[in-house]
């Protein structure tokens, strides 16, 4: 019996230990202590404009190794229960509800996805484009919902001026697969990163993903919407609806099309990265402030940066030799 207790003592002293050292490294990092899921946010099916069933989709994302997957049709909810019940698997598969609530505002498209969403979410038209956005986005917030901004070059519907009036967004498209979207910007209006800085540097704090925005699954090239084009990668203690989404809105997760990254960590003061040492790609990171400032670049595999006086914020993009690109969320000097 004596044997037992301590036993029992001992095994509780030493989950004590390790829970504590779990707390350490997220109170340290700023990210918590766990795995890396991959996951694709922006997804169509033949409920609006795919021309692939839901259950083929949710098979290809599936069978290519994704952890997590949202099927965001235009105005519809696609009830994930049975599809669940076909493909999920615990710790191995998720599906995360969501729907592309889809307006317009004088003829531009303003499209705006809900992630966790629980009940459609019908979509608001506003007396501007920034009035537009906001009804919708104050919508999916209303539903409990998460709001992220879809694709903002499309159509060249929102300027950078526009998004910077938007309270309350926590996520918009950094890099969006659709080959009609613009992420590059031209003709006077910036790309994604581009706006993405104006938005940090005016004191927005707003994350970057990278979607695949996938229609095409049965015609594939250059000029249709394929799947497997851009994704995130999430850290969480769990695969699970609330951890994969509390991910996203805390930041705790890079955009990728290509990159994968060994461990990304956001420090109090800055980032710390580590690169993978296989093969024959090389990597080169990039560390970017304000106004898109390029305050160092690092071949290195275990790039670093900490945050200056005066310096508010810093992100990192890492580009690898054959041009494939992961962006990690930036971290505020506050």
């Amino acid at each position: 019996m004596r044997n037992r207790r301590t036993w029992i003592a001992r095994t509780a002293i030493a989950t004590a230990f390790l829970a504590a050292l779990a707390w350490m490294a997220t109170a340290q990092t700023g990210v918590p202590a766990g795995h890396w899921y991959k996951g694709n946010l922006h997804t169509h099916t033949i409920n609006s404009d795919g021309d692939t069933s839901p259950d083929d989709v949710v098979r290809w994302y599936k069978e290519h190794r994704y952890d997590f997957l949202s099927l965001t049709a235009h105005n519809f909810l696609t009830e994930t229960g049975g599809l669940s019940g076909v493909f999920g698997a615990k710790g191995k598969f998720l599906l995360l509800p969501g729907e592309e609530v889809t307006s317009r505002y004088s003829g531009k498209p303003i499209h705006i996805n809900a992630l966790d969403v629980r009940s459609l979410i019908e979509p608001a038209t506003g007396t501007s484009v920034v009035d537009t956005i906001q009804q919708n986005v104050d919508r999916i917030h209303a539903a409990n919902s998460l709001a992220s901004l879809n694709h903002p070059n499309f159509g060249w519907a929102i300027t950078t001026d526009e998004l910077r009036q938007v309270n309350g967004l926590k996520l918009f498209e950094v890099y969006n697969g659709h080959p009609t979207v613009n992420n590059q910007g031209g003709g006077g209006q910036p790309g994604l990163e581009e706006m993405w800085d104006s938005l940090l540097t005016a004191g927005r704090r707003i994350h970057g993903i990278a979607v695949d925005d996938a229609h095409h699954f049965k015609t594939l090239g250059q000029g249709y919407s394929n799947p497997g084009r851009g994704w995130v990668m999430v850290k969480a203690a769990e695969l699970s609806v609330a951890t994969v989404r509390a991910a996203l809105e805390n930041g705790d997760f890079y955009a990728s099309t290509g990159v994968v990254l060994e461990d990304a960590e956001r420090l109090p003061n800055g980032l710390r990265l580590r690169l993978p040492q296989t093969g024959t790609t090389r990597f080169t990171t990039q560390f970017i402030g304000a106004n898109g400032e390029v305050l160092a670049t690092s071949i290195d595999a275990a790039p670093e940066y900490r945050l200056k006086a005066g310096q508010p914020y810093v992100r990192a993009v890492v580009t690898d030799s054959n041009g494939w690109q992961a962006w990690v969320q930036p971290v505020f000097a506050d």
